[in-house]
């Protein structure tokens, strides 16, 4: 039996939600770098879903979302959809418009942390 190293990188998987020119909602699949500094002054965790999951909505702010339990399905304005779950770092800048949707597909929670960017941070994101 080989054994064989899983090729990781200095990256993490990434999916970032944008806004249109229209204020529609798409995202982008890619990678952040690992051991980089964040320019955030918080972070907060959540585990409640009861209150958006379904329903249209932007992102309050731009922000990181680090999924550690459940498996969501999020949807965009043009019908479009992809999978987040532990591993995939979600970095939602799509703070106008209708935005975008979720859904849990595996589990009954969502335990996720967010890291809010402050207004002039570069978020990191290198599209694949």
């Amino acid at each position: 039996m080989t054994l064989q190293k899983a090729e990781t990188g200095n990256y993490l998987k990434a999916i970032r939600l944008i806004n249109l020119d229209n204020d529609d909602c798409t995202f982008e699949r890619g990678k952040i770098p690992v051991q980089q500094h964040i320019n955030a002054s918080h972070f907060f965790a959540k585990t409640d879903v009861s209150t958006l999951e379904g329903i249209p909505h932007p992102a309050p702010r731009r922000q990181y979302v680090i999924t550690l339990k459940g498996k969501l399905k999020f949807g965009v304005t043009n019908g479009e959809s992809f999978i987040i779950e532990p591993g995939i770092i979600l970095i939602a800048n799509d703070t106008k418009g209708i935005g975008h949707t979720w859904e849990i597909i595996e589990g009954e929670e969502w335990e996720r942390i967010y890291i809010p960017l402050e207004d002039d941070t570069d978020d990191l994101f290198i599209t694949d």
